[in-house]
């Protein structure tokens, strides 16, 4: 019984990995429906070297510096391709292909806001960098046994809030680091051209194909059940069984709720309900819901995504029209804004240890201490990235380049004739 579990459980894991992979191309989609259709083959063209780089890159080293033993708890051990440390039950092959795809996923939030601008070679040095570097590292802290989940009793994590820091697919550890660093590359990078009248009022510049846009939303809506559940790791059993079946529902449930929040919201500011907000809406929702999803009831999924939702637009608005920096598919606050908003609703409506359930304020503590150093770690290494970059090589491709799109200059071929 114990090996037809193992078998069952590696399925799901490999099964949830495709799932997962499936978000790439609505990424991809997404991305390149919310811009402009000179630049569409770019994007596609970084979406790709996201998962090709960062697959090769955490094969030899990142997987590593996440999952290997050694170094206090800040880093593991490097491994350039000898896998041999790992000592999980589930086939680490595996085990790596599930981790990988989480990764490639951290570095392809970036792209979004960084969109329509970004010379390529440099794309790809800073893409090799989140999936060698910045993501392992403090993925080791959260899911590689490192310092942030230490529960030994005398742990610094556990003497200092009695609990240890959770995020149960990465809202923090995948998404605010992604927002984080897509903030920062897009104030390194600066506006677009046109985007802000002299005056400093925010002119629209609108996405070529809203119906691309939608499909990859859909798309990321199905993959995040891979990507929610799929991180129970495990399918066999009665407890595995029902914390899947749990997952799926509160994803849902927050994902719906969201897209809904932020619909009406729309609606009620502008006149009309905004279809591109509330594809960013659902994004919202399912972020949100990421950090808790195993934690938090029905109805607490239900709240978080609501409060996602409506947050989504006026951390949107705050980010354009206030701190002038261009976003375009609004990254930074889809996954920055409501990943970290997430976490923190986790502290507070965990039905185990929630301050709003009678839990005390010790996990909601450790929530907000793992969101704070895990984020000014995504936001010290985009700064050094970033600018290092702006200031070595040059960040931003030409007036030119920009205005008569990427696709030709940067790759020699456009995807419309």
């Amino acid at each position: 019984m114990n090996e037809i579990g193992l078998s069952l459980d590696t399925v799901w894991m490999l099964l949830a990995a495709m799932l997962v992979f499936f978000m790439q191309p609505g990424f991809a989609l997404c991305e390149a429906g919310f811009t402009r259709g000179k630049n569409t083959a770019n994007i596609l063209m970084k979406n790709f070297v996201d998962f090709m780089f960062g697959s090769l890159l955490f094969f030899f080293l990142g997987f590593g510096f996440m999952f290997g033993s050694e170094g206090a708890g800040f880093i593991g051990m490097p491994n350039w391709g000898d896998l041999s440390f790992y000592k999980g039950d589930l086939p680490v092959e595996g085990f790596l292909i599930f981790e990988t795809v989480f990764c490639a996923t951290s570095a392809t939030i970036v792209s979004g806001a960084m969109a329509e601008r970004t010379k390529f070679s440099m794309y790809l040095v800073y893409s090799a960098v989140i999936s060698l570097f910045i993501y392992p590292i403090e993925g080791h802290w959260t899911w590689g046994g490192g310092w942030l989940c230490n529960d030994a009793a005398d742990s610094f994590m556990m003497t200092t809030f009695g609990d240890v820091f959770h995020d149960f697919a990465g809202s923090a550890i995948v998404h605010s680091v992604g927002g984080v660093l897509a903030l920062i590359g897009a104030i390194a990078l600066g506006p677009r051209i046109g985007k802000y009248a002299k005056d400093g009022k925010s002119r629209a510049i609108p996405g070529h194909n809203l119906t691309m846009a939608a499909l990859g939303v859909f798309i990321l809506w199905l993959g995040w059940f891979g990507f929610n559940p799929g991180s129970q790791l495990a399918a066999s059993g009665e407890v595995n069984r029902v914390a899947i079946s749990h997952v799926f529902l509160t994803t849902n449930l927050a994902a719906a709720a969201g897209g809904v929040a932020t619909m009406f919201l729309t609606w009620w500011k502008y006149g009309k309900p905004s279809l591109s907000l509330t594809l960013n809406g659902v994004l919202a929702g399912l972020v949100g819901i990421t950090a808790g999803c195993d934690l938090v009831s029905p109805v607490g999924a239900v709240v978080i995504g609501f409060v996602c939702g409506l947050v989504l637009v006026y951390a949107i608005e705050f980010i354009d029209h206030k701190l002038h920096i261009d976003d375009p598919v609004g990254a930074s606050s889809v996954h920055g804004v409501c990943g970290i908003l997430g976490t923190l609703m986790t502290g507070l409506l965990s039905t185990s240890n929630g301050a709003f359930y009678g839990g005390g304020w010790g996990f909601f503590g450790a929530e907000l201490f793992g969101i704070l150093v895990i984020d000014l770690w995504a936001a010290a290494c985009g700064l050094a990235l970033f600018y290092g970059i702006k200031k070595l090589h040059g960040l931003r491709v030409g007036a030119r380049v920009e205005e008569e799109g990427l696709d030709i200059y940067e790759h020699g071929e456009s995807c419309y004739n």
